[in-house]
């Protein structure tokens, strides 16, 4: 009993109790932390000025763009506007001449009236009466056409014009200069300053000796 109680205090006794050591915690404080400072890039001046450069060139780029958008612009205008013109005269023409054929008709019309006149200038009593109808008509007929642009041409004694004067024959005279209308056979009629219808006249030539 006396050596089970030995043993019994020996396994109770501290100093065989083994001690494990036990790792230690270390505190951490404000002042152990590692603070990382930022860094410092170096640019060079030359990328400095490479970056200056690109920086120029896109304005200048920009620029010259925006030049040739608005010139591009001002051509497009400028071609609109010529359209726009040249519609407006298209359209004037188209009405100053659209009644061009039924206005040309009506011409030898005009002509057999003259006729008529013409032949019964010695008339008298009924017929002078007739006469004077015929010649009331032929001024309306004359006024209508003078408010559609159509106007007689000028020949009788006028110098031969060959874009209004159409010469049938050539006559000598003495009396007036060489290339001068002096009858007229057929009167001419512009439509708006345009020929209508060239008169039909007889011109003067020099006399042969």
């Amino acid at each position: 009993m006396t050596q089970e109680a030995n043993e019994t205090e020996a396994l109770e006794s501290p100093e065989s109790v083994e001690h494990h050591d036990e790792p230690e915690t270390k505190e951490v404080t404000t002042d152990d932390r590692v603070v990382e400072e930022p860094e410092v890039v170096t640019v060079s001046e030359e990328t400095v000025a490479s970056s200056e450069n690109t920086a120029e060139d896109q304005i200048k780029a920009a620029h010259e763009k925006t030049k040739e958008y608005y010139e591009r612009m001002l051509r497009i205008s400028a071609d609109f506007e010529n359209y726009k013109k040249r519609s407006a005269r298209e359209m004037d023409s188209f009405r100053k001449f659209a009644n061009e054929s039924i206005l040309k008709d009506l011409l030898p019309v005009v002509d057999n009236l003259e006729r008529a006149i013409s032949s019964s200038a010695a008339a008298q009593g009924a017929e002078q009466c007739i006469t004077e109808g015929v010649d009331l008509t032929l001024k309306e007929i004359l006024r209508v056409l003078a408010r559609y642009g159509v106007n007689p041409v000028e020949a009788q004694g006028k110098p031969f014009d060959p874009s209004i004067h159409e010469a049938v024959m050539q006559q000598e005279s003495e009396e007036v200069p060489e290339n001068t209308v002096l009858t007229e056979f057929q009167r001419g009629y512009t439509l708006h300053e345009r020929i209508l219808r060239p008169a039909m006249v007889v011109v003067s030539k020099a006399k042969q000796a």
